[in-house]
């Protein structure tokens, strides 16, 4: 099928859905502390998101059975909200959303903490989040998609930190994940060439230890650190404009 370039019709859909997501990740952080557990949180995240007349993708998607990701302390991605993972002081989690909104796609996450956290864990946010800022300065149009990938990698590896090649971002705004596979760490200059109106996420993960992950044998999904170490992760959907790139996600004005 190729990379979809969408039409402005889609790409307001597409925006509309994004905000929404990126609004729902704003909206959680007040219920993000000690003693609350995941599935309380994916619960509220699921009501908000119906009561702005969408729905979550993640549930029911090939068996995903909650409207969340929710993914603590050596979660890599994709962990599973539940009653038993009660959130504790120096836990840090990732929590991702995607919303369909009218049809429409839009995919964020971002890293929350829960009272105090080791410094080892607060550098490890800090420069996750670097790494997507990097990621998304590449975005303009006729780049390499494989440079979204080095200039991570390079970072990540400058800072000892491994970027886990297992997972990357993708295509998005029609399906939940469309062409093409947007890779965290890559060589330069390869891959596609960016056009305007190609929208995809961005959304390394960076470990503390090794890069390689195991996913839980009973669930299915949830993805861990092979070594126990910390993991971070931080995502954002962006369209490809004719100047340069907009942060669909970002309803804060940080971009």
């Amino acid at each position: 099928m190729g990379i979809v370039i969408k039409n402005a019709e889609q790409i307001q859909g597409i925006r509309d859905s994004s905000r929404l997501a990126g609004k729902t990740l704003l909206m959680i952080a007040e219920y993000v502390k000690e003693g609350v557990s995941t599935a309380q949180l994916d619960k509220i995240i699921e009501e908000y998101i119906r009561d702005n007349g969408a729905i979550p993708a993640p549930l029911n998607y090939n068996g995903f059975p909650k409207a969340s990701c929710i993914s603590p302390n050596n979660i890599v991605c994709h962990g599973i909200p539940n009653d038993k993972t009660i959130l504790k002081p120096g836990d840090i989690l990732n929590i991702d959303v995607t919303t369909i909104l009218e049809g429409y796609y839009g995919d964020t996450s971002k890293m929350f903490t829960v009272g105090d956290i080791s410094d080892k864990a607060a550098q490890l946010i800090e420069n996750t989040k670097h790494c997507l800022n990097l990621g998304i300065a590449q975005v303009q149009p006729n780049n390499s998609f494989g440079n979204i990938g080095f200039a991570i990698g390079r970072y990540a590896k400058a800072k000892k930190y491994s970027v886990v090649y297992e997972f990357c971002g993708h295509g998005i705004g029609l399906e939940f994940h469309e062409e093409p596979q947007v890779e965290h760490t890559a060589r330069r200059n390869s891959g596609p060439r960016m056009k305007p109106g190609m929208i995809f996420t961005i959304e390394p993960m960076i470990n503390v230890g090794k890069p390689k992950v195991e996913i839980d044998q009973f669930d299915g999904w949830t993805a861990r650190t092979i070594d126990g170490e910390l993991s971070a992760q931080f995502e954002h959907t962006v369209l490809v404009t004719e100047t340069g790139v907009e942060v669909l996600t970002d309803v804060s004005g940080e971009y």
